[in-house]
């Protein structure tokens, strides 16, 4: 009898799954890509060929009258999840999500310089992160809150916590919470074609280092401005540290990019990072990089050449890197 129960319990959650799924829509989308990498002289590369394959599963449909969606990436033959996301679209009440990965509030404008590709830091070195980058809540573990009023867009994120994210008790309790928010607009509002601006402000709550508490607060500001097939770009962002010992850092971004038809484009840029050291010199990292990118329907091959001195605020021959990436994508 006890056996009977099991296998009727079963049936029923299978038809209730099937009934689920009937009520969504799904879709699938990934792509393969070929990449050659060259490291400075200083690095052992190793093997310069790669692959990768990204798989890309979606899903939404009508929850009393909401639209809920699901989105999650994966990547390497599903060696893990890159990123997730769980949304709520509540229409002009705009929409909520929590966020594992997938990018929310300020770190969607990080860095907003135009390019072909990759950006000029991509695939340098850097101990933990980017140096510059701005994003006090991060990516992971945060709940998102989007809506679009009168052309100008917010985007906000809340993070309570480490951002390591707790998943039936894996959640780490290094770091506190955070929250930052981006506005973004384009100037046909202000009628001003072919602009594009931002702003956006965070705070993090970095606990208690030593005899250090406080927030570390992060900001950030950009304009894009397109005229014909051209594309130029600025933006300057902050990073206040809190402490005598913190070290804030200062960044100054352009970027230009051509689009010389519409399958081929091409972009330089730089970027300055000035590291205020507080009990020593200051060091400035500067980069630079250049991308072209050319397009075939479903196919698209890609390079980069960046490079950067003074990395990471380190000086001398040690703190220089450079990088070269030539890829080749194919979208399915």
């Amino acid at each position: 009898m006890n056996n009977f129960k099991k296998v009727g319990l079963t049936a029923l959650a299978g038809s209730l799954a099937a009934v689920s799924a009937h009520a969504a829509e799904m879709g699938v989308s990934g792509a393969s890509v070929l990449t050659y990498t060259s490291e400075d002289s200083t690095e052992v590369t190793g093997n310069p060929m790669g692959m990768k394959t990204n798989l890309s599963f979606t899903a939404s449909g009508d929850v009393n009258g909401y639209t809920v969606s699901y989105m999650q990436t994966s990547a390497d033959q599903f060696a893990g999840m890159s990123s997730a996301r769980l949304s709520l679209d509540m229409g002009d009440m705009g929409t909520v999500a929590f966020d594992q990965g997938s990018g929310s509030g300020l770190a969607t404008i990080d860095d907003k310089t135009p390019t072909a590709a990759e950006e000029i830091w991509d695939g340098l070195d850097a101990v933990t992160a980017v140096g510059g980058l701005v994003g006090a809540a991060g990516n992971s573990g945060v709940f998102n809150y989007v809506n679009t009023m009168s052309d100008v867009t917010l985007n906000a994120a809340f993070r309570n916590g480490s951002a390591t994210s707790n998943a039936d008790g894996a959640s780490s309790n290094a770091g506190e919470g955070g929250w930052d928010f981006a506005l973004t607009t384009n100037g046909s509002s202000m009628g001003v074609d072919g602009l594009a601006i931002g702003a956006g402000y965070g705070k993090k709550s970095i606990g208690t280092t030593g005899t250090t508490s406080g927030d570390e607060k992060h900001s950030t500001v950009f304009a894009n401005y397109s005229v014909g097939m051209v594309t130029f770009g600025y933006q300057v962002s902050d990073i206040n540290k809190p402490g005598d010992a913190g070290i804030n850092e200062s960044t100054d971004a352009w970027g230009i990019a051509l689009n010389i038809n519409e399958s081929l484009s091409v972009s330089y840029g730089e970027r300055e990072v000035e590291y205020n050291n507080p009990t020593a010199t200051n060091v400035t990292e500067s980069g630079e990089g250049i991308a072209i990118a050319y397009t075939m329907g479903s196919m698209k091959i890609a390079g980069n050449m960046n490079d950067v001195s003074n990395n990471d605020n380190a000086t001398g021959a040690a703190a220089k890197d450079e990088m070269t990436e030539v890829a080749i994508s194919f979208a399915f």
